[in-house]
């Protein structure tokens, strides 16, 4: 198959399966920066493709689309991909997402980072033998209810 062939057979299948999610949502705005995904070949924009549709969209999928979404968030706000994080609020309110259920989405995320941060310098203070506040019961400091 020579080159012009095997480019008029990949966008065909470009034409035939949903777009590849956008992660640079200045690339939807009209300027003058770069597409999304222009750093990537086409064939594997078109697997990270497959393999997104099938995570989101395939109907063998366990988990409901509206749990999908606050998931997402969460992950997208440890990950720092604003792209994703616009779009996976944009999807969990069209999947019925509350207020209040995506709020308590980015407390989760926002708890999971700081943990992150508590269990990096715990290792650090461990590999120093560092103890500047030597702990005496709770690990949160509160009275045990």
């Amino acid at each position: 198959m020579d080159s012009k062939s095997a480019t008029q057979v990949e966008e065909r299948q470009q034409e035939t399966q949903p777009e590849t999610p956008v992660s640079n949502p200045d690339a939807q705005r009209g300027n003058d920066k770069p597409a999304s995904y222009s750093m990537m070949e086409p064939k594997m924009r078109r697997i990270y493709g497959e393999f997104y549709r099938e995570i989101y969209f395939s109907e063998a999928k366990h988990i409901d689309t509206k749990t999908q979404e606050l998931i997402s968030i969460a992950a997208s706000l440890v990950a720092k991909c604003q792209g994703c994080i616009e779009g996976h609020i944009k999807k969990a309110v069209q999947a019925g997402a509350t207020p209040e259920e995506i709020s308590e989405t980015i407390s989760i995320a926002a708890a999971i980072n700081a943990a992150a941060i508590i269990d990096l310098t715990d290792i650090a203070a461990a590999n120093l033998d560092i103890n500047n506040f030597p702990s005496q019961g709770s690990r949160f400091g509160g009275n045990k209810q």
